[in-house]
């Protein structure tokens, strides 16, 4: 088994030594992340306003998930060459950069500037905190860990928009970026004692003790790097190539829908463009959902765009189609979130009980089931209520299946790959929740009526999540 950085007494929890400070820390950035990003949504209306970019406003949402992209590939390959403290370091530093950058901002070039790089380092921070998952908590606890996670990244969605508005009134948009890296510092300060202990993970390490090496291959050629007897993991430029190539599909494809004429061939394009660079970037077999690791893989992308493909969507629906007011409309997702963040709670007490198979089986079936719930509201005219109690059914999916698909990515890892397999989950969920979006978006100015919009929206999103449901047996051999 792959052995822990710090040396923990049996039963030792995520919250008890040695663990303690480097949770709160983890869970910290996370938390700082996910804030950031809902804090962004709402204030960047306030932001265009003052330094007139609306012509900017949708790069400034898209810019960042782009360049995410080819941070999440840099700090892969960085964390299996030479472990995940060098990475995680810059990725807080050039995070922070960013934050600074747009803070201080006087035009929207310099907010969209600053939000690039701020993605480069959110994407790449992502990976090497998975990293640091697998080299300092031991497997017992991973379920646990990344149940933190998932609550780190919920609880944001009650508090974000509300804090994000107050600070924006009562000061400044700008100290809703500059606000985020006073905070950020004191997380990472959290984390030190636990990452100096953290090994290289070069292929000196044991491999662990569930089959990484089958899982997932063992030849660089399968993208999963190195073979585990060989030498450190070596550096793999062209991957950044192919992150970068497909980080361009991806802007294209969600600026797409502001080119009225040459869109729907520009979608197109992106959509081949992103799957011919993504292929190299995630372990072989991902794509045609090879059992194992690839399925797992695929899997993480398709729940997610499954998911925020439709979610986005709802609440318009209660706007357009129920006359909710906005922000009654709003409590729907909250819904969601608390369900995500309590049935990621249950997933983790249960432990191994509940096998990470059945979990992502029983979660993806949640997903599926609550988007058919949203199409037949729609199509049927049945009360909001419906899709509304729905829409806890995904949280809950989504609380299940997440975090378990985390634990999976790592247990199909050896200490060589654990970079490259957790860019590449990180790969999928952002591209499928990107990929989902703009094409949901294309869907949904393609009809006259906004009852078909809307049902188109979810009928392509319940494929999607169809799709899950039908590889997750494919997780395991």
């Amino acid at each position: 088994m792959r052995e822990s950085a710090l040396s923990a007494p049996t039963g030792a929890g995520i919250l008890q030594r040695p663990y303690l400070l480097v949770t709160v820390g983890a869970c910290a950035l996370v938390f700082l992340a996910a804030f950031e990003s809902l804090a962004v949504t709402t204030v960047m209306p306030v932001v265009s306003r003052d330094l007139g970019g609306a012509g900017l406003y949708a790069l400034a949402f898209a810019g960042p998930l782009a360049t995410g992209v080819i941070g999440m590939v840099g700090a892969g390959n960085w964390s299996d060459r030479r472990g995940p403290v060098g990475p995680l370091l810059a990725s807080v530093a050039v995070f922070a950069l960013g934050l600074l950058v747009a803070g201080t901002a006087g035009t929207m070039w310099a907010v969209v500037a600053g939000r690039l790089v701020q993605g480069l380092g959110g994407g790449a921070m992502t990976v090497a905190l998975y990293v640091v998952v697998a080299r300092v908590y031991p497997a017992v606890l991973h379920p646990r860990i990344f149940a933190a996670f998932s609550a780190a990244w919920v609880i944001p969605s009650l508090v974000g928009p509300f804090a994000a508005g107050l600070v924006a009134q009562l000061a400044s948009w700008h100290w809703v970026f500059l606000g985020v890296v006073v905070l950020v510092l004191p997380a990472l300060a959290m984390l030190f004692p636990a990452l100096r202990g953290v090994r290289s993970g070069t292929a000196n390490g044991a491999p662990d003790g569930n089959g990484a090496a089958d899982a997932n291959g063992s030849d660089s050629v399968d993208g999963t790097g190195p073979d585990p007897a060989g030498a450190r993991a070596p550096w793999a430029p062209e991957r950044l190539a192919w992150a970068a190539l497909a980080a361009l599909a991806v802007l294209g494809l969600n600026l797409s829908s502001g080119l009225p004429a040459a869109g729907p061939l520009l979608a197109g394009a992106a959509v081949v463009i992103a799957l011919l660079a993504v292929r190299p970037l995630v372990p072989r077999g991902t794509l045609t959902a090879r059992r194992g690791l690839p399925s797992v893989i695929l899997i993480r992308g398709l729940v997610a765009a499954g998911f925020f493909g439709a979610e986005v969507y709802l609440p318009y629906l209660l706007v357009e189609r129920y006359a909710f007011s906005p922000t009654f409309a709003g409590l729907t997702l909250t819904g969601g979130a608390l369900a995500w963040a309590a049935a990621s709670g249950v997933q983790s007490r249960l432990g191994g009980r509940l096998g990470s198979p059945v979990a992502v089986r029983i979660g993806s079936v949640l997903v599926l089931l609550a988007i058919a719930l949203a199409l037949l509201t729609t199509a049927l005219g049945w009360p909001a209520a419906v899709a509304i109690a729905g829409w806890i059914l995904a949280g809950g999916g989504m609380g299940l299946a997440y975090p378990r698909l985390s634990v999976m990515t790592l247990a199909l890892s050896t200490p060589d790959t654990e970079g490259f397999n957790s860019s590449a989950m990180s790969i999928s969920d952002s591209l499928g929740g990107a990929l989902a979006l703009a094409a949901t978006g294309i869907v949904f100015t393609a009809f006259t009526t906004t009852a078909a919009s809307f049902a188109g929206v979810f009928v392509l999103t319940a494929v999607i999540a169809a799709a899950a449901v039908a590889i997750a047996p494919r997780v395991t051999h």
